[in-house]
């Protein structure tokens, strides 16, 4: 698998345009938000295997069910992300949002796409995962980098309204593209 251009990134919500309307499930609440959370789960596993045709088809009753036990199972690692960040808010609140800031930064997406991509509680733990970080260091902020440029450029497209559906899809197409080309890749892993 190929690294993805920044290019493509930008061009991938885009392909298929009438799609960006699934977002307006979002104004159903609960049940309009589990369905794009199973929805975005499928994406962002697309993304690992290098699918970028653009937006796929939106199955609501399975994204729902998808995003409903994707939420469920991810509350237990929510849970212990909170608890050293708030013991240390305790503290001292500077020190408290350096360390998020570097889980939110280091940890929090590799695991999120592990997660994304077993769907079991215990991948949200695996952090064995996050020495491909730290062993493609350079690749990795790289990665990073244009993530948050792509998340800029959505940013401004808001003011298209086009901005929305696109951040809210495509946010994790670069890490998601890194965990399948490092993490997969280098394990045999994939699914």
């Amino acid at each position: 698998m190929q690294k993805i251009s920044f290019t493509d990134a930008l061009k991938y919500p885009f392909r298929k345009p009438k799609r960006l309307l699934y977002v307006l499930w979002a104004l159903l609440p609960v049940i309009g938000w589990f369905a794009l959370f199973g929805y975005i789960v499928r994406i962002t596993n697309e993304f690992i295997e290098g699918k970028y045709e653009g937006l796929p088809q939106l199955h609501f009753m399975e994204d729902l069910k998808l995003g409903f036990w994707m939420f469920l199972k991810s509350l237990p690692f929510s849970i212990v992300f909170c608890i050293p960040i708030v013991l240390v808010m305790y503290y001292d609140e500077t020190t408290a949002d350096i360390l998020n800031l570097l889980l939110s930064f280091f940890v929090l997406p590799v695991l999120t796409i592990n997660f994304y991509r077993k769907q079991t509680v215990g991948s949200f733990f695996e952090f064995s995962k996050l020495k491909y970080v730290m062993n493609n260091l350079g690749d990795y902020l790289v990665v990073m980098i244009k993530q948050y440029a792509l998340i800029i450029v959505f940013l401004v497209f808001i003011l298209f309204l086009v901005g929305i559906p696109a951040l809210y899809f495509a946010s994790t197409i670069f890490t998601a593209n890194f965990y399948g080309r490092v993490v997969e890749k280098k394990t045999g892993q994939f699914l």
